[in-house]
């Protein structure tokens, strides 16, 4: 009975980590890999040995560092000022409270109101902005398809 409950401890984990990829408020890469290192351990690695664990957990960092680069990359393609990043930054954390649409779309503003403030220019605010939440966005949908990559490597891990 305990390694049933221990299989479900990892399922949960697995798939709160997929919800926690889009949503900011929950470290979802890391419970995916928590989730999977704790079914490769269930097995004693049996199955699910240590090169797909570390397969995985370089999948896991990957994705993790995409997370924090990926809307600064868009934002300084765009020639974003510091002020514009630290509005990003802080547009991020209001989002936090506004649900899934201020997730999703208080980086852009922040970033857009960061840069007028620094260079007094709409169009290259606008212009930031959008970059910013491109690169966000890319950002997450890389992320997403490196967390569904890891849980389809440890299936196949437990099925081969």
């Amino acid at each position: 009975m305990e390694i049933a409950l221990l299989w479900i401890l990892s399922a949960i984990l697995i798939l709160i980590g997929l919800a926690g990829t889009v949503l900011p408020v929950l470290p979802g890469t890391l419970l995916v890999w928590a989730g999977i290192v704790l079914g490769a351990w269930i097995d004693d690695f049996t199955r699910v040995g240590m090169v797909a664990v570390a397969v995985i957990s370089a999948l896991a960092v990957l994705a993790w560092a995409l997370d924090y680069v990926a809307g600064l990359l868009g934002a300084r393609k765009a020639g974003a000022s510091r002020l514009a990043l630290l509005g990003a930054a802080v547009g991020t954390v209001l989002g936090l409270f506004m649900g899934l649409v201020g997730v999703f779309f208080m980086p852009l503003i922040g970033a857009a109101v960061g840069e007028y403030l620094a260079r007094k220019d709409q169009v290259r605010a606008v212009k930031v902005g959008v970059a910013t939440w491109i690169g966000i966005m890319l950002g997450l949908i890389a992320k997403v398809g490196l967390a569904f990559s890891m849980v389809g490597i440890f299936g196949v891990a437990l099925l081969l």
